[in-house]
């Protein structure tokens, strides 16, 4: 199994679109890459610790390379805003990929090369290596199978 970190926006949508891909056999959120340790829902909302809501992925590469799940990713984000998805603004909400793997770094390249093509304005979807993560609290957990009416910025149909 290979893993991934995605952020876009509010992470109840994203983690629900993801969890629908052929291949992705695992998915929870939380909080990636901020200046503070194990941080709580309304502290990354305070847009103070620098976190970004983010959605732990783990994929079979077997069945889903990492080109595929970035191009599913870059239906549903405009990688060209920043701090903002749908309603949603403040630096929570900024588009990234956080790795783990050297090597995934140099796929997560190509693919935004080619996604930048279809695009006038950069992208600025943040690729770094993935410093931290905190999964987030339970009720954030499958919120929106949990909440099957819950906010969400994505179409998942």
């Amino acid at each position: 199994m290979r893993e991934i970190w995605l952020s876009g926006g509010c992470f109840w949508g994203i983690e629900a679109y993801l969890a629908k891909i052929n291949g992705v056999v695992e998915t929870n959120v939380g909080y990636a890459n901020g200046n503070t340790v194990d941080p709580s829902y309304e502290e990354v909302c305070s847009s103070t610790t620098g976190h970004a809501e983010t959605v732990f992925v783990k994929y079979d590469p077997t069945r889903l390379d990492l080109s595929t799940l970035l191009t599913y990713f870059f239906k549903v984000i405009d990688p060209t805003i920043l701090n903002r998805q749908g309603n949603d603004r403040g630096s929570q909400y900024r588009t990234g990929i956080y790795y783990k793997d050297l090597a995934d770094k140099t796929v997560i390249e190509r693919v935004i090369a080619r996604e930048q093509q279809k695009y006038s304005k950069p992208i600025i979807t943040e690729v770094l290596p993935l410093d931290h993560y905190y999964i987030a609290e339970e009720y954030h957990q499958k919120y929106l199978v949990k909440n099957p009416n819950g906010y969400c910025h994505i179409d998942l149909s």
